[in-house]
Order: C-alpha cells, then sequence, then structure tokens
C-alpha cells in the first residue's frame, strides 16, 4: 500500500479549500491545517480500503451524527486519493485508560456507538471492527466529560451479503471478533454488537481491561484459539444451535474448547459480584453477549433498552 509523498508543510488542494500538513500520526495518516485554522485528518494511501471508507462515509454521514465524518477530498498534488476527515480529541481506549469512565459516561458514549451502528445495520452494513480506538470523543470544559462521540473507521465495512461476509473472512481485532468470525463462518451485522458488548465491558472494567485477552502474545499460534476458549469459559457452553448453522469440522472445533475447559477454568459472568459490576450493567451485558448470533439483540433494541433510561 504506497502512500502519497505527503512531507510535513505541505500543502495540499481540496475540492472545498486548501489543507497544510503539520504532522504525522500514523503510516498513511497526518494531522493538517484548514484554511479557517481547523485542525483536520488526511488518510491518503493507494488501496481499495481508502475508496470504500470514502464509499461508506458518503452513503451514510448525512443520516448520523455519530459517524465520524468525510470534509473534503484531496484534487492536488494528483495520485494516490486523500481524504479529509474531522479531528476529534481522543479515542475511547486512551481516554478510558487515562481516567474510567463512570457509568453514566459509559452510557452515554455505548447509546451513540449504538445510534451509529443502527444506521449502518438498516441497510444491512456491518462495521466489523467496533473497539473502544475506534471511537473517538472530543471533551467538554466544563459539565459532562465528553461532548461529540463518533465511530470512524469505515475501509472494512461492507454489506452483510458481501463475499467478504458470506466466505466468513477474518475481520476486525480478534479479542473484540465474535464467535462465528473467529470460526471463518458467515457473519452478518450481528458481529458488530458482539464487539460492541465486548467494547462495553473493557469501558465498565477500565484500567486496560479485556475480557478475551489471552496470555499468550499476538504472534502466539494459539491465540485465537484461546480467544474462542475465553469466549465459552465467560459465556458458555457453545449451545446446541450451533449446529444449524457450523459446519461438522466446526462442531468438532467447540466440542474440543467445551472439552478442555475443566469446571475450574470457566469464569461465567453471570456469577461476576456486584462489588465488580452493578447488577444492572451485568444483566444489559448478557443480554448481548450470545455465542449464537442470531440470538443477539439488534442496535435498535438495544437502543430501547431500559439500561438507558437513566440517560
Amino acid at each position: 500500500m504506497a502512500a502519497c509523498a505527503v512531507t510535513l508543510g505541505r500543502q495540499l488542494k481540496g475540492k472545498a479549500g486548501l489543507y497544510t500538513i503539520t504532522k504525522q500520526l500514523q503510516e498513511s495518516v497526518w494531522l493538517a491545517t484548514a484554511q479557517n485554522k481547523e485542525t483536520v485528518v488526511v488518510k491518503s494511501v493507494r488501496h481499495f480500503r481508502l475508496q470504500n471508507e470514502r464509499d461508506v462515509l458518503l452513503r451514510f454521514q448525512s443520516q448520523s451524527p455519530y459517524l465520524r465524518p468525510l470534509l473534503d477530498e484531496i484534487e492536488d498534488p494528483p495520485g494516490p486519493p486523500a481524504l479529509i476527515l474531522r479531528h476529534l480529541d481522543d479515542d475511547l481506549l486512551h481516554a478510558s485508560n487515562s481516567k474510567k469512565l463512570s457509568r453514566l459516561e459509559v452510557k452515554y458514549v455505548a447509546k451513540r456507538v449504538l445510534e451509529a451502528l443502527a444506521i449502518l445495520h438498516g441497510e444491512g452494513y456491518v462495521h466489523t471492527d467496533i473497539k473502544p480506538s475506534n471511537i473517538l470523543v472530543n471533551y467538554r470544559h466544563s459539565g459532562a466529560r465528553f461532548g461529540d462521540v463518533q465511530l470512524a473507521d469505515f475501509e472494512s465495512t461492507v454489506h452483510r451479503d458481501s463475499p467478504y461476509a458470506r466466505r466468513g473472512d477474518s475481520i476486525g481485532t480478534p479479542i473484540f471478533r465474535s464467535p462465528e468470525a473467529h470460526l471463518s463462518m458467515r457473519w452478518g451485522t450481528e458481529t458488530d454488537i458482539w464487539s460492541f458488548g465486548t467494547m462495553l465491558i473493557s469501558l465498565m472494567y477500565g484500567e486496560g481491561f479485556h475480557i478475551f485477552k489471552p496470555d499468550v502474545s499476538p504472534d502466539d499460534d494459539e491465540y485465537e484459539l484461546k480467544i474462542l476458549m475465553k469466549h465459552h469459559r465467560c459465556f458458555g457452553p457453545f449451545p446446541t444451535s450451533y449446529e444449524q448453522i457450523a459446519d461438522q469440522d466446526r462442531i468438532a472445533a467447540l466440542l474440543w474448547i467445551m472439552q478442555n475447559s475443566p469446571t475450574e477454568t470457566l469464569r461465567p459472568f453471570h456469577l461476576t459480584t456486584a462489588r465488580e459490576i452493578c447488577q444492572e450493567d451485568k444483566e444489559f451485558v448478557l443480554r448481548i453477549m450470545k455465542l449464537d448470533p442470531r440470538d443477539r439483540p439488534t442496535a435498535k433494541a438495544l437502543l430501547e433498552d431500559s439500561w438507558f433510561d437513566q440517560l
């Protein structure tokens, strides 16, 4: 993936304005200053995923304030496509690690992420990488901690009927990935709901806690197997209904996981004490974290849940 020759101090001409590069953030992501002195994000790379992000945002951003919007597209210099995206103060991974979110802050964020997902899912689109670092926030100077909350990174957003979803292509970040996606089964909008629930648990606990993080490094051959084992140990057992959606090889793998999880290794989330997580929050999480994707509620249904009544 070759990035364009974006360098510090370089001026880029968009359809709507001029932008001066001020800092490189990642290999293909920079900060820039617009003519009105506003800080923006520049993403530039010669890859179909960038075009995909553009197309998804142009389709959906007018329907929701909770999607990080595309502001402009670079016309000059010519070369790899470059997008101008809104810049926000922080992402939720960093914000949560810096200071644990209060219950109200978790609900505030969760509602806005679900609003964004409801828009995408309503037309059959799957984000595929819901996690705290893909939720961007602006801080408030007084009162509530957060103002704007926006879902970002639509490079891998696809329709549930796309070849990627039908084939069960690998998606997202392993510790937030759904069981069906780990098993390379067909996935759909339900996979985002699992990832959302996993993210919610991380935000509720704070301090860098990730419930499915294995005790081996990501390059270990057993890394993903150990994540599936944690799915079983926290929210299992895998239901017999999997026989309707999984082939014999996958059923055999799930049986092996369950047989190799002695009772003393089980950590059922429903037995979590009120000292760790209050009953109301635990029940909301349990409504989401269903191993069979067909049992998970939709984003729209979750928005109507009584858990949000106190907001």
